[in-house]
């Protein structure tokens, strides 16, 4: 039998970034381990904030590279020369993001815990889908995408998924069989070593 592959990392930044530290502390992160994809996660509605963090994230990330979305900002992604999307509202919008960045974009959905959400961004021409929370989490409904979930999509659809939201080193090595990519945010940047953090994580693959 075939052992499959090991889960790449998707590095989701956090809402708010201090642009004289974090994109050091980014580059620090991407040089210790292999990452597939950065997510700029950012809070707020101020364009030129927004703009200001991506431009230096993405410096950051294209010397070494490493791909770049923004969150839900499909206009923005486009003006400030990154790679893609990552929407979400599950499926509503990947069919007009798709259209918008053309076939070359990353075009990614997160559906929450719903198999149908993400068959049907799959369907709309989604490179990814995501769901979470898969650990526990004050935040939301306390809807957890559970491990069925990601064991019958990755038998059932090609689409490839991630598993995203309280991941801890237990959590990890119950998905790895079951999905493409882990997405790692709050777990390392609210610790002192994000670098230690991510491979105490990445060491449970």
């Amino acid at each position: 039998m075939d052992t499959p592959e090991q889960p790449q990392i998707y590095l989701i930044t956090p809402p708010t970034i201090t642009l004289s530290t974090f994109p050091e502390q980014l580059g620090r992160v991407l040089d210790s381990t292999e990452i597939a994809c950065i997510r700029l996660a950012l809070a707020g509605s101020d364009e030129d904030t927004i703009a200001r963090a991506a431009d230096a994230c993405r410096e950051v990330a294209h010397a070494r590279d490493v791909a770049i979305v923004i969150s839900n900002h499909v206009l923005l992604a486009q003006r400030l020369g990154l790679d893609g999307v990552h929407l979400d509202d599950g499926a509503r919008s990947v069919r007009a993001a798709r259209k918008e960045l053309g076939a070359d974009a990353i075009v990614g959905s997160f559906c929450a815990a719903s198999s149908h959400d993400g068959m049907t961004a799959g369907e709309h021409g989604a490179d990814y889908v995501a769901f979470g929370p898969v650990g526990t989490s004050a935040l939301g409904d306390g809807t957890i995408a559970e491990k069925d979930l990601f064991q019958w999509w990755s038998e059932m659809i090609e689409v490839p998924v991630v598993a995203e939201g309280g991941l801890t080193p237990d959590l990890i090595r119950e998905l790895s069989p079951h999905t493409d990519f882990f997405g790692i945010g709050d777990e390392i940047w609210s610790q002192d070593d994000p670098v230690a953090a991510l491979k105490a994580l990445t060491d449970a693959m």
